[in-house]
């Protein structure tokens, strides 16, 4: 009888099998869906734009005419002779063998565009977010995340409403699984984090309290959204605010859009401040 053998420890697999498996790469090959990425990212011509994971450099290549500096990171070292022969002829193009994760952001002003490895979207949706020059992210990922974090199943989620007074959160369009080698699972979404040029709270010690109201409405303390807020609210002011938001009192957290938590803060926690 035949022995089962793990892919990590079968002697039949090689050091490059297993690094594919290890860090998730599915390599986008589809030449359209590479040309809606980019278009999608809208790269300043004079900025400074970071890729995360290279891989081939299919979306590097396409990537670098768009941008006065491409800072490119690849972590897998058996990518890096291709990649670089691949890029040679783009001096403004930096090859960086190291995990983008670990990598510091820059000082300057700059923008992310990635086929995000799935197992490692929401550390660099993290990552991006607290980048403070980051100025937009631009990233393909797993269809159902770009779409839990966009509102797309009717539901939102706390990281989106939590950052919404800073970042507009989009989804730019779908792309196939048959768009990338080896093939996925499942299809991707071109999700779009773009930092707002003017807050849609302005001052510190306010994004403080519409955070922690966030934090507080999906807590689910007293079982209810209304109940929740109570505890902090005082009830009339805030049954004005669900009235001016259009909620119903007994609405669930997930299906209060970002714009309604805005009115909820303004009125039933801003204007008593």
């Amino acid at each position: 009888m035949a022995r089962h053998r793990h892919p990590a420890h079968d002697p039949r697999t090689t050091d490059r099998d297993r690094a594919r498996r290890t860090l998730s790469q599915n390599f986008l090959t589809d030449p359209a869906a590479v040309d809606r990425l980019v278009r999608a990212a809208r790269p300043h011509p004079d900025g400074l734009l970071l890729e995360v994971g290279a891989g081939k450099g299919a979306l590097t290549e396409a990537l670098a005419p768009h941008c006065r500096e491409l800072i490119a990171y690849e972590i897998d070292r058996h990518l890096l002779p291709g990649l670089r022969d691949r890029l040679s002829h783009r001096p403004h193009v930096r090859i960086v063998h190291q995990d983008f994760l670990a990598a510091r952001p820059p000082r300057v002003p700059f923008a992310v565009a990635a086929n995000v490895p799935y197992a490692r979207t929401s550390d660099v949706v993290t990552w991006c977010l607290r980048a403070p020059r980051l100025t937009s992210a631009t990233l393909l990922t797993q269809l159902e995340y770009a779409r839990k974090r966009t509102g797309g199943f009717g539901r939102w989620s706390l990281l989106t409403v939590r950052t919404w007074p800073e970042f507009d959160w989009r989804m730019c369009g779908r792309v196939g699984r048959r768009s990338f080698r080896p093939v996925p699972r499942v299809d991707s979404g071109i999700l779009r984090l773009e930092r707002r040029p003017r807050p849609l709270i302005t001052t510190a010690p306010d994004l403080a309290a519409y955070r922690d109201l966030v934090e507080l409405g999906f807590s689910g303390t007293g079982g209810t959204l209304f109940a929740s807020l109570r505890r902090v609210c005082p009830a009339r002011r805030l049954a004005e605010a669900f009235r001016q938001a259009e909620l119903a009192q007994d609405t669930v957290v997930a299906f209060v859009s970002p714009d309604q938590w805005l009115t909820l803060f303004r009125v039933a926690v801003e204007r008593s401040r």
